[in-house]
């Protein structure tokens, strides 16, 4: 039996990453080789000598919305949204600060009182159902006073908003980055076009599931929020004629990928949603490699990466990259699963 406590690590302050490098694909990139336990130390724009013609790269164009939204109580204390997932037309799933002061029934207010928000009920993971109303377009008024929510452990304001964006990304609704993603530039993704590598593009919204907390002491017990994810019939074309490797970019590509999956591993297209939790014991049935930052103690996403490469492999490598001065988290340096 696997406890959370076993996928727990000591990461000193400094080593989470609170700004991006400049440009992109000169983070540091951590090799790791399963089949041999090797680490190798390389820069990012080096990941093209680790792929072959006939791989393919498939990564999640998903866009992060402006979800953190302002708001005032109608008696006057301010409260800050956090946009999950839309649930229907002008409601919404939120993360709400402070919580406890905000019961269903409560109305907020945003935009300079042009748009009001009301609280309609409690969710399950402790969030709130809220609908959105005002003259126009509210929703979009709403999206339009909000900011890119960065993750609570930066504290730094952006300079440029774009560097929370893929340069790939597209398609509007995650609450989160897929940060995996934000080492590549075109030029990267260029090159590694003529090598003779797909890239192909799938999509899942960020919302709850990537960065929820597990409170739970024994691992198999969390139970994991619901993502949106898209594959077009074109991806699952591509994904399914790979005649070389299927590498994932991120924890959310590897979600979409095994989420569509079918038993034999072939890949359906389709829109649905995803609750997929992959702990170790999973098999993973599409995913052959993986690109993916270094990831919070205790989190879903170091459980899934430990599930692909080895508990004690994984924590091996994190204490490695600790002791040589890589960057932790979402603006931090990658990994390289191979």
């Amino acid at each position: 039996m696997m406890m959370l406590s076993d996928f727990d690590y000591t990461l000193p302050e400094e080593a989470i990453a609170q700004e991006p490098v400049e440009p992109r694909d000169a983070s540091r990139l951590l090799v790791m080789h399963r089949s041999t336990g090797t680490l190798e130390h390389r820069v990012f724009r080096e990941i093209i000598d680790y792929l072959r013609p006939e791989d393919t790269l498939v990564v999640n164009d998903t866009r992060v919305i402006p979800a953190r939204v302002h708001a005032v109580k109608e008696t006057g204390g301010k409260v800050e949204l956090l946009l999950l997932s839309r649930k229907g037309e002008g409601v919404w799933e939120a993360l709400v600060k402070p919580g406890r002061r905000v019961p269903p029934g409560t109305r907020l207010l945003a935009a300079g009182g042009a748009i009001q928000v009301d609280v309609l009920e409690r969710t399950p993971s402790g969030g709130r159902l809220v609908r959105v109303s005002g003259a126009g377009d509210p929703e979009r008024a709403l999206l339009e006073t909000g900011q890119v929510p960065l993750p609570p452990y930066i504290h730094r304001e952006l300079a440029d908003g774009e560097r929370y964006q893929t340069v790939y990304a597209a398609r509007s609704g995650s609450a989160a980055a897929p940060t995996a993603g934000l080492h590549f530039t075109k030029e990267l993704l260029e090159q590694i076009r003529a090598l003779g590598v797909s890239v192909v593009r799938v999509t899942l919204h960020v919302g709850l599931a990537t960065f929820q907390p597990v409170r739970v002491e024994e691992i198999t017990q969390h139970k994991m929020h619901v993502e949106q994810y898209e594959v077009s019939p074109e991806a699952a074309e591509q994904i399914n004629a790979t005649r070389g490797r299927v590498i994932a970019v991120g924890t959310t590509s590897t979600r979409v990928l095994e989420s569509s999956a079918d038993e034999a591993g072939r890949v359906r297209a389709g829109a649905g949603t995803t609750q997929l939790y992959i702990y170790p014991g999973y098999r993973f049935r599409v995913v052959d490699a993986m690109v993916t930052n270094f990831h919070v103690p205790r989190s879903t996403l170091l459980i899934m990466v430990s599930a692909f490469a080895g508990r004690e492999a994984v924590l091996h490598a994190y204490a490695e990259a600790l002791q040589r001065g890589y960057r932790f988290f979402s603006f931090g340096d990658a990994m390289l699963i191979l």
